[in-house]
């Protein structure tokens, strides 16, 4: 069975120099507007998580959330969170490094 996410070399390493910043962290991806459909870096903890949210894997001992109606769209793909330059959403940890997570797929 194929994990429904997975990163690729470049936000495995991103994430263990945020680690080595602020601690365990945690990745939720909402669906919403604006930032909400890019998945977002927390410290781990300062996000709630609720019930209409999926626990999807880890990625680089994080644990990796999805909102449950955005992933009724997704249930089909692996997840693949890769990094790109550019700016992210304000409040995910990555924005200070000059670049962002990215979210590509690939179906089942």
């Amino acid at each position: 069975m194929q994990s429904k996410v997975i990163a690729t070399d470049a936000a495995l390493q991103l994430i263990e120099k945020l680690k080595a910043k602020y601690g365990p962290l945690m990745f939720h991806q909402s669906g919403g507007c604006c930032d909400g459909s890019s998945p977002m870096c927390y410290p781990q903890g300062e996000f709630m998580i609720g019930d209409s949210d999926v626990l999807l894997g880890e990625i680089g001992g994080c644990p990796f959330y999805m909102h449950a109606a955005q992933y009724e769209y997704w249930k089909h793909t692996q997840l693949i969170i890769d990094v790109v330059p550019g700016r992210g959403g304000m409040f995910s940890l990555e924005g200070s490094e000059g670049v962002r997570f990215l979210t590509r797929s690939k179906v089942f």
